[in-house]
């Protein structure tokens, strides 16, 4: 009799616990695979964000919109190339990761701005976002008569 309970409870917990993340997972899960990587480095990410900007990146993904996820796709490349690892091997893969999956754009402002929001807690330097938003846009400016369609 004991054991049916317990395992009600475990059941019970894990189904309200699966129902009450089902949005923050799907959210992930949508940026992840658009973008063809492991929902781990979203993960990583909205989880050093803190709790409170980390739920309002998910909140902000979560919304259908494509323009959120161009946006969102932008502050994992800021926070994977600026944070994680500054490499100029780092930069051409995620480059390339935005180009399949059809999100590669210079970075805006608004999209710098919106990244600093989300990774307050981090204390990100502004000097060094736009030292690399300046160096990621050069992707996208023409060489020799070839302009880039994004």
């Amino acid at each position: 009799m004991i054991w049916i309970m317990l395992a009600t409870l475990v059941v019970v917990f894990i189904v309200g616990f699966r129902v009450l993340t089902s949005g923050a997972r799907r959210a992930v899960r949508r940026l992840s695979e658009r973008l063809g990587v492991d929902v781990m480095a979203v993960e990583s990410m909205t989880d050093q964000m803190g709790k409170v900007q980390g739920e309002a990146f998910l909140q902000y993904l979560h919304r259908p919109d494509e323009s959120h996820l161009q946006n969102a796709a932008q502050v994992l490349l800021i926070w994977q190339v600026v944070i994680v690892d500054g490499s100029e091997q780092n930069l051409l893969q995620w480059h390339r990761l935005l180009q399949k999956a059809r999100l590669a754009a210079p970075i805006t402002d608004a999209q710098v701005r919106l990244a600093l929001g989300f990774l307050r807690e981090m204390e990100p330097d502004l000097q060094e976002i736009n030292a690399f938003q300046m160096r990621y846009n050069a992707f996208f400016l023409p060489e020799d008569g070839v302009h880039w369609l994004y």
